[in-house]
């Protein structure tokens, strides 16, 4: 079992809590604030308890709050990262891929992939690019703008939760 390098959550007000726990989730400090109303305990001085909890707490939300937090994320080389505007973690996961290394028609495809994915299913292709490189990326990106709706809402929950799991080890 892990525990946390800086921080002992079951310690933590909730103020404290948020504030630690708020961009583990892209742009939705909602989920920490309810993670840490179910309790603080000391088993939330495990990684894998509170990245269960938290995922719990994202997995039980209705569509529309699922749906936002999805949305929250930026496209994987899109006009966010070209121009610097991405969050640290986002910032610091695209470029361990490798995706600021992109050739200008590498570029041109992640922009049309992110096009015709958003078109097709209303949300941004969400991918844990940690391990991953720019190719792999691409290719995972070709694959699954064939896949049903329900497949790929679905599969960004699980990419988000993978997502929160590598910042929380981070911490």
């Amino acid at each position: 079992m892990s525990t946390f390098q800086t921080l002992k959550p079951s310690t933590l007000s909730r103020p404290q809590f948020v504030e630690a726990f708020k961009d583990v989730y892209e742009h939705s400090p909602w989920v920490a604030e309810k993670a840490y109303d179910l309790g603080a305990t000391r088993e939330l001085d495990r990684i894998e308890a509170v990245h269960q909890r938290m995922s719990d707490v994202l997995l039980s939300s209705d569509h529309a709050a699922q749906l936002a937090l999805i949305n929250a994320h930026p496209d994987l080389a899109g006009k966010a990262a070209v121009q610097g505007e991405l969050t640290l973690a986002s910032t610091d996961e695209q470029a361990g891929a490798g995706i600021h290394q992109c050739s200008k028609e590498e570029f041109q495809r992640f922009t049309e992939l992110n096009d015709a994915y958003k078109a097709r299913f209303g949300f941004p292709f969400i991918m844990a690019v940690k391990g991953s490189n720019r190719h792999q990326i691409l290719a995972a990106f070709e694959t699954r703008i064939h896949h049903s709706a329900e497949a790929e809402f679905a599969c960004a929950l699980a990419e988000i939760n993978k997502i929160a799991r590598f910042r929380l080890d981070n911490l």
